[in-house]
């Protein structure tokens, strides 16, 4: 995981302290990617423990298209809690919106879309296509940043606005064989996610490792193989409380990354929680490292 420490210094070396919405402050640049293949292990940082379980329980929450903090808490995580409603809502954050978003469409406005569905429609159909694309970036339930997030909730919008707001998938062809010049091998499914704000110490280790997870599910319910992630960031920052964390993170040499591999019919519908962490093997990793999360 060399390429997320570099971003760390960079951030460090290079970032403009500004204020946030949080009133912790950051230090931040703009613009950057970070990119994986996802052939030569798991991107999951090793220079400290990431918490496995709760990161793989909320990719499956959001598959299953939930905003119940409760439903999420059973599945073994409490990284929405700040967040969410005593009784559990969180408005119609990522699972809503990936899996039964209300979008404008024409006098159709009612009824909600699926498009993980269509994604993997397309990726059976049209592989090719440029619009296998899952966005949750949906304008008219963007929260009011001059208001809580329980505010928000109660107004019917989200409670959060979306961090990682849309993911295009692409697929590549097989091998061609140069003799006869026909296809060989399985196609590869990449995924490009563009994050509008990324806190990148406490926020891009789950956000890496989920979305490589989400490659791997996506890919063995269309029968490909992984390719890339790639990650290109709007506001990438680190809280100024999390300078000293990240000081410790960066004196630390990271390990091998670990292997993860998915069991033949575990697919996007049918995927559990231990599904996915049982398919991560040899997580090498240094203790962790605990810090303040900014609401």
């Amino acid at each position: 995981m060399k390429a997320y420490q570099d971003l760390l210094r960079d951030i460090m070396e290079n970032g403009i302290d500004r204020e946030d919405r949080t009133g912790t402050g950051t230090r931040s640049v703009f613009g950057r990617q970070i990119r994986f293949d996802l052939s030569k292990g798991f991107p999951l940082v090793t220079t400290k423990k990431v918490p496995v379980k709760s990161l793989m329980a909320e990719l499956v929450w959001f598959l299953r298209g939930s905003t119940d903090n409760n439903e999420l808490r059973a599945l073994g995580s409490t990284i929405w809690d700040e967040w969410a409603l005593e009784d559990g809502r969180l408005g119609p954050i990522y699972g809503k919106q990936w899996r039964n978003g209300v979008w404008a469409r024409n006098s159709y406005d009612s009824g909600g879309i699926d498009q993980v569905e269509q994604v993997l429609w397309q990726l059976k159909n049209k592989p090719f296509s440029r619009r296998i694309i899952i966005s949750a970036w949906n304008v008219g339930q963007i929260p009011d940043e001059t208001k809580s997030p329980q505010e928000n909730v109660m107004d019917g919008v989200m409670a959060l606005a979306p961090c990682h707001t849309m993911f295009q998938f692409y697929v590549h062809e097989g091998e061609k064989n140069p003799t006869t010049g026909s296809v060989v091998g399985r196609r590869k499914l990449s995924c490009h996610l563009f994050a509008r704000s990324i806190d990148a110490f406490l926020g891009l280790p789950f956000n890496i490792a989920s979305y490589a997870a989400l490659v791997h599910l996506f890919a063995n319910t269309v029968d490909m193989d992984v390719g890339e992630l790639i990650i290109s960031f709007g506001d990438l920052h680190i809280y100024s409380d999390h300078f000293i964390q990240v000081a410790t993170l960066l004196a630390r040499e990271p390990r091998p990354l670990p292997s993860f591999t998915l069991p033949d019919g575990v697919t996007v519908d049918n995927v559990t929680v231990e599904d996915l962490v049982d398919s991560l093997v040899n997580y090498d990793h240094h203790p962790a490292i605990k810090a303040n999360v900014s609401v």
